[in-house]
């Protein structure tokens, strides 16, 4: 690893412990505020999660994504889903109740405090199909073709080599199985103040990409690529105007 990635990645741990060792949350746009419960919810309507969602383990909801992969995933009963960048887990916890007794739900997460909250939720409610896991999403530690859904929520952006994340995912993934992903991406440039800016990085606009350069990326991994939605509003809701997007992409194998 090249000092910048280690730096990076180093940058995006301080953060995203800190938020796992809060009692408070903080959405990914910010990098290190926090929102109270309400101001959660109310985000997480707006990125696309229902009610009955929002009800299922909301205390592993941290108002950290920027859309909502489930809805997209046909996830069905049996199927093993990974999580890249699970954080706290809501995302996996969601997915657990599709995969059902026969299915797994994997979190993959670098950041020990996000995997050891995740695993004591998941231990608070007694999930015994789903795991949490300690791992770089640029290296991840599963078999070829062992998987058949991944989902990852507003994370790739935050890994200083997404190609290598891309092509890690189609490795582990089984033929004709799909990536599910809601990510930030650029519609503009940034300026040299923002890109250097450790709170943007953390809150998943300094190292995020131009969109056709992360559509690319994706397609040059092996995968068919299809856009599912596009929510340019996020931009002036959460990210004070930044000239960037919600993106929703789903990726077959």
């Amino acid at each position: 690893m090249d000092n910048k990635s280690d730096e990076i990645k180093k940058t995006v741990k301080r953060a995203y412990s800190k938020i796992a060792s809060n009692s408070s949350s903080c959405c990914c746009q910010c990098g290190c505020g926090s929102l109270d419960k309400q101001e959660v919810q109310k985000i997480s309507q707006e990125i696309g999660y229902s009610q009955e969602e929002l009800n299922i383990v909301p205390e592993a909801n941290l108002g950290l994504g920027c859309g909502n992969p489930n809805a997209f995933s046909s996830i069905k009963e049996g199927d093993v889903v990974l999580d890249l960048g699970s954080g706290a887990g809501f995302d996996c916890f969601l997915a657990s109740k599709k995969v059902g007794n026969t299915g797994k739900v994997i979190g993959l997460d670098m950041t020990e405090e996000m995997v050891t909250k995740a695993q004591n939720i998941s231990k608070d409610h007694g999930c015994l199909n789903v795991e949490f896991r300690l791992g770089d999403i640029e290296k991840i530690p599963l078999e070829d073709n062992s998987v058949d859904v991944i989902l990852s929520n507003c994370v790739i952006n935050l890994a200083p080599d997404k190609s290598k994340v891309f092509k890690e995912a189609y490795r582990v993934l089984k033929k004709g199985g799909k990536m599910c992903v809601s990510d930030i991406v650029l519609l503009g440039k940034l300026a040299e103040e923002q890109m250097s800016d450790e709170n943007l990085l953390s809150g998943c606009v300094a190292g995020a990409l131009q969109k056709e350069d992360y559509i690319n990326k994706i397609a040059q991994a092996g995968f068919g690529v299809k856009i599912v939605g596009e929510d340019k509003d996020i931009s002036n809701s959460q990210y004070s105007g930044i000239n960037l997007e919600s993106i929703k992409i789903e990726a077959i194998k």
